[in-house]
């Protein structure tokens, strides 16, 4: 293990889970390029948010991983937001905000690679290079 998101093996019904810590969940790039992995695991510490918005905002940036991954999500916050998450980004399983307690729920099961997974931002660069190219290249009509 180093720095960055890497896979393990738990074995048997667990599977390949990717760990990310706290913020490692915000920046999609990070999560392509590895092994796949069967599931996404979430622990952060929110508490320093206090009760404004950044503890659900940090939550919805996780769960945007869960969509674009096409794998389920388990979120671990020492004050919330707990969740468990399905491959499609819907919560299966939460604890209220602001709680300390446990979460015993069913680990939802991954869909197959999204194109995000597989290719990642390469789609949207060659459109948006080739929208540049279209409007370099347009014949300009002369100024009567």
């Amino acid at each position: 293990m180093g720095p960055g998101p890497a896979v393990l093996d738990l074995g048997g019904k667990l599977g390949k889970v990717m760990p990310l810590i706290c913020y490692e969940a915000v920046f999609p790039q990070d999560l392509r390029g590895t092994v796949r992995p069967d599931w996404l695991l979430q622990i952060t510490n929110d508490a320093w948010f206090g009760t404004w918005t950044g503890p659900f905002q940090h939550a919805a940036q996780a769960r945007l991983r869960a969509i674009e991954q096409g794998l389920p999500l388990v979120r671990v916050a020492n004050t919330g937001v707990t969740e468990v998450v399905d491959a499609r980004g819907r919560v299966t399983e939460s604890l209220p905000f602001g709680t300390y307690d446990s979460l015993d729920a069913a680990l939802p099961g991954p869909l197959p690679a999204t194109p995000y997974a597989r290719f990642g931002e390469g789609p949207v660069l060659v459109l948006l290079a080739g929208l540049l190219a279209a409007i370099l290249l347009k014949p300009r009509r002369p100024v009567a």
